[in-house]
């Protein structure tokens, strides 16, 4: 389909199928989260890396935020965890100082040990100063899995040897707390490169398009826990259009997001909104408002929610990870999964200079998602 920056317009595995997929032995593999995302995919991991039977069972660490919609979401899919029979640690972090301490130390002795660490986002501070804690071992392999598109940031940035910095910020040195931390992110991006002898094993877990780095091992993500688990979803007639938190994250002006949500609503037949978990209820209230829309907050990742159904046969997005994510969880199915790119003219003035040329990377990277055709206004 032709591109336009303007558009505004089954069966389950068995109980203990993934625990048993974890590679290494003796303390197997710790595996830390943060989001909802970063949980289904330690999961498609561990479906992913057949192992011995006397690897130990993977110990999954979740490190809640404290927005409630995300709390909500880690705890359905930490019973799902539970339900593969991987152990599920809950760590209150974020209360303070006090609070992280104390997780650190309770951690200390796993950290030590643990064959492999499965980490979901490298640019957390909290996960930083895990890996700066970890002693080096030749032995031990660290995993990334994906924490959306953010991973293609991360990659990029590990080939490049710079400083992590996520894409949407506008500077790269993070003020005061970011130069009295730099030691701290140092010692963990050395964690995070592999070795020229081997050492230092770095695998990239990820369904995300992604040049591989010298010395690092990218293992494609298809979602095949995901499909083996879920559905096939039953499909409705209309489309759903998937909501994004670049409003939230100070990239795109709500006004002309508003605007973008109404002309794609209209011009393709949706009838429902799914909320991302970060988007503010006063915007979700707007949107519903300016459009009509059913709004809808996931229980679980899209990917998990697409794949139970029901589903409409369009889902409409914006750039963000569903546009690679959906198209594997759903393959084999009749849903297209089409994008719509971010016109410059929606950026904020204090949007970071990279924004733009990252989201258009996504969405040109997107193998499986349709582009849409010109703006309605264009087309009557």
């Amino acid at each position: 389909m032709a591109r336009d920056r303007s558009c505004a317009g089954a069966a389950a595995s068995g109980p203990g199928s993934v625990a048993a997929a974890v590679p290494g032995p003796r303390e197997g593999a710790l595996a830390f989260v943060e989001s909802p995302v970063q949980l289904l995919n330690v999961l498609e991991w561990a479906h992913n890396h057949p192992a011995p039977g006397t690897a130990s069972p993977l110990t999954l660490v979740v490190l809640p935020p404290h927005d409630p919609m995300t709390r909500g979401q880690l705890r359905r899919m930490a019973e799902l965890a539970r339900d593969e029979g991987i152990t599920v640690r809950w760590e209150e972090a974020r209360d303070g100082v006090a609070g992280a301490a104390k997780s650190v130390l309770s951690l200390a002795r796993r950290l030590r040990r643990a064959t492999t660490l499965v980490i979901g986002d490298p640019f957390s501070r909290y996960v930083q100063l895990l890996l700066a804690l970890t002693p080096a071992r030749a032995e031990r392999r660290v995993t990334v899995v994906d924490d959306g598109t953010a991973t293609m940031e991360f990659v990029a940035q590990l080939a490049r040897g710079e400083r992590f910095v996520r894409w949407h910020r506008k500077g790269t040195r993070g003020g005061v707390r970011g130069l009295l931390f730099a030691p701290v992110s140092r010692r963990a991006r050395r964690r995070l490169t592999p070795g020229p002898d081997g050492s230092h094993r770095v695998e990239v877990f990820s369904s995300m398009p992604v040049e591989v780095p010298e010395n690092v091992t990218v293992t494609a993500n298809e979602f095949a826990w995901t499909r083996a688990r879920f559905g096939p979803p039953r499909l409705t007639k209309g489309a759903d259009l998937v909501g994004t938190s670049l409003v939230e994250t100070g990239v795109v002006d709500v006004e002309r997001y508003l605007e973008a949500v109404a002309g794609l609503a209209r011009a393709y037949g949706a009838t429902r909104y799914f909320a991302h978990r970060r988007e503010s209820s006063e915007k979700l209230a707007q949107v519903s408002a300016a459009t009509g829309l059913e709004i809808v907050r996931p229980d679980l990742p899209l990917e998990l929610v697409a794949r139970r159904g029901p589903v409409g046969r369009t889902i409409l997005s914006f750039p963000s990870t569903v546009v690679h994510t959906l198209p594997l969880a759903l393959a084999g199915t009749a849903v297209t999964v089409a994008v719509c790119d971010i016109d410059p003219a929606w950026l904020t003035r204090t949007a970071s200079p990279r924004a733009h040329g990252f989201l258009t990377d996504v969405t040109g990277k997107a193998r499986g998602a349709h582009r849409l055709p010109p703006t309605p206004q264009q087309s009557t």
